[in-house]
């Protein structure tokens, strides 16, 4: 008879979202006349602008023609996309890059998740404490972790506490870990890292030999010029870090699915008898074995975000967004919510009232105001007594929802 995989029954009952949603669906099917107002789940609202389905659909053409066909493409990317992606979202940060060491890919999610697969399980991991679940799972999932706790944490992982007492700000791990995931802009908190604070992860994996897997997911919403928008803005990253960055809320991408993952060819680890082996040729190899490449009218499309009118376009969609996060970070706090994040992020990490579990206040916002958010707790048990509002949504629907709250909760 064949058997599980055994680390799966390890994770704990539902994926986060899917919890959401199953809540969600049976308030509705109970209340058919609410309005139920969706400020959860990160996904995005705005249609594809103009340019980019312009080169969609240029793409899909390209396709009925046989002078023009593209068959089986490159697994790393299209050159025309990788160049474009080193020239235009790279070399204005002072960063320079090779095409060879952007991989294109069909999200960030799944890049975050199949980068395990070049790292061997003796490897200790730390991870933020609250974090993107999906960090914490994929490596319940392969093996790297014991089973999870009466507060939530798995034996074998190096939680790092983010909370209000720390500013958000995690501290250098306390003992020796070799993969360190980081998230910044951070989700769920909506915090950033200055330059300094994140020269200090930098130099601690230098010195430790560890690797820093850097999520750069909502890089595009960061409002102020001084804080960094890659890892590689920090000498010496190109020695210690792999980033990773999305197309999804950047441009509309979440139905579309584009992401990219660079690995510099700098980058090395350590083999059991200590012989050095380059990640980037690792990582190539895992690609073309496992992965056949993201479609070339995805690509083509993916490289109209950084034309001149493509980017003006999708920095209007970036600047929609962020003023439903100022909407809802004002409005909340004005009514005397605790509210963080929202300035560099689309996120909204908010105290939950009156003391309440981030569950419970889950559905008595549903229940008493028909808007739904994220729990706290989701996203690890330093999340508890928190709650995620998304800025992902139409701008009415965040406003009546801001009113219902502030209606409810406000002070």
């Amino acid at each position: 008879m064949a058997l599980v995989n055994e680390n799966y029954l390890k994770l704990k009952a539902g994926y986060l979202f899917p919890e959401i949603g199953r809540r969600v669906k049976g308030f509705s099917a109970a209340h058919p006349e609410a309005r139920v107002l969706r400020l959860g789940i990160g996904d995005v609202t705005r249609p594809l602008v103009p340019a980019v389905l312009e080169a969609f659909h240029a793409g899909v053409d390209d396709l009925a023609s046989a002078a023009s066909f593209r068959g089986y493409g490159p697994e790393r990317g299209y050159e025309f996309l990788t160049g474009i992606l080193a020239e235009k979202a790279y070399a204005p940060l002072g960063v320079t890059l090779k095409p060879e060491e952007i991989f294109v890919s069909d999200g960030s999610k799944c890049d975050c998740a199949n980068i395990l697969d070049i790292f061997g399980l003796g490897n200790r991991v730390a991870i933020c404490d609250p974090v993107y679940p999906v960090y914490i799972d994929t490596n319940v999932m392969v093996g790297r972790t014991g089973p999870v706790d009466a507060k939530g944490h798995y034996a074998g992982v190096v939680y790092l506490p983010c909370t209000a007492e720390n500013d958000f700000t995690p501290a250098l791990p306390d003992q020796p870990v070799d993969l360190i995931y980081l998230c910044y802009p951070n989700n769920p908190t909506g915090t950033v890292a200055s330059l300094e604070q994140l020269k200090l992860w930098v130099d601690y994996a230098l010195a430790q030999g560890a690797v820093l897997l850097f999520d750069a997911a909502y890089e595009a919403f960061i409002t102020d010029p001084a804080i960094p928008r890659s890892i590689y803005q920090v000498e010496g990253a190109e020695r210690c870090a792999i980033e990773f960055r999305s197309f999804s809320k950047t441009a509309g991408f979440t139905g579309v699915r584009c992401g990219l993952t660079v690995v510099p060819e700098a980058l090395q680890a350590r083999t059991a008898a200590g012989e050095m082996v380059s990640l980037n040729a690792l990582w190539s190899r895992r690609q073309s074995t496992k992965f056949n490449g993201v479609s070339y009218p995805v690509q083509r499309a993916a490289a109209a975000v950084y034309s001149d009118a493509g980017w003006a376009q999708v920095k209007e969609i970036i600047d929609y967004y962020m003023g439903n996060a100022r909407i809802i970070r004002e409005g909340l706090g004005a009514a005397g919510i605790t509210c963080y994040g929202g300035v560099n992020a689309p996120y909204i990490w908010l105290k939950t009232p009156q003391g309440m579990s981030s569950w419970e206040f889950f559905d008595r916002l549903l229940e008493e105001c028909h808007v739904v958010g994220t729990p706290g707790s989701g996203f690890g048990p330093s999340g508890e007594g928190y709650f995620r509002l998304s800025a992902f949504g139409e701008r009415e629907n965040v406003e009546a929802a801001v009113q219902r709250i502030r209606e409810k909760w406000g002070q």
